[in-house]
């Protein structure tokens, strides 16, 4: 989706923004861990302020990734009413079965689907319009939701979101060599194929208790195809 979203000639992408005050408030080890600390502002604070940058001269749309476990369940979300926000949500085991290719220890608030869940009741409670898409349905048919997104956003559709070359971008963050590897052989969405993940028991747990929030978002995605 960042990639999408990056070549579009209109729009600056920014990668996972909050992702170093994520580490130094949590302390947890991740790859690269001491790369990202040094390339990002540890003070969440500053992370946001970032966010309302002006943005360069000719691009008029900013669109950030965030994960959602980088923000806090019970903290002041109040900074995310600023911006329109969209949650991709995925099977909670593919989630998983991603995330240990690149980190042996996993944990249910590490996936985001928690705090994705607890974001939308916020999100509702503010009375904000947040849709949410799930990555399965998004990759049964890419352009049409793409389409529904920027008729959403009121800007224009370019085709170009639906291909790009392969290789790094500017924009992804230091981590990219420890988690982009789909990401950067990419030139496009590929079709979606039904996963069969096989999981370690504790994996598989932790894929289980997150199960529940990701149904009740599914019952909240869109329905487009």
């Amino acid at each position: 989706m960042m990639r999408a979203w990056e070549n579009r000639p209109d729009t600056v992408v920014v990668d996972e923004p909050l992702y170093a005050a994520y580490l130094a408030r949590t302390g947890i080890d991740h790859p690269g861990r001491e790369e990202v600390l040094a390339a990002q502002p540890t003070d969440l604070d500053e992370a946001v302020t970032e966010l309302h940058a002006r943005l360069p001269d000719g691009v008029s749309v900013h669109y950030a990734k965030h994960m959602a476990h980088h923000v806090d369940i019970g903290s002041d979300v109040e900074w995310t009413t600023a911006f329109r926000n969209v949650l991709l949500i995925r099977d909670p085991a593919e989630v998983v079965a991603s995330y240990v290719r690149s980190r042996e220890a996993c944990e249910p608030e590490d996936i985001g689907l928690l705090q994705q869940q607890w974001l939308l009741e916020q999100w509702d409670d503010a009375g904000l319009d947040v849709p949410v898409v799930d990555s399965g349905d998004f990759l049964r048919d890419p352009e049409t939701h793409l389409r529904w997104f920027c008729d959403w956003l009121e800007i224009p559709f370019y085709a170009s979101m639906l291909s790009w070359p392969a290789g790094p971008r500017d924009s992804d963050g230091v981590w990219a060599p420890y988690w982009y590897d789909a990401v950067l052989a990419s030139t496009g969405f590929e079709p979606h194929r039904p996963r069969v993940v096989e999981l370690s028991p504790h994996d598989a747990a932790v894929a289980e208790a997150c199960r529940p929030a990701y149904d009740a978002l599914r019952e909240r995605s869109l329905r487009l195809v």
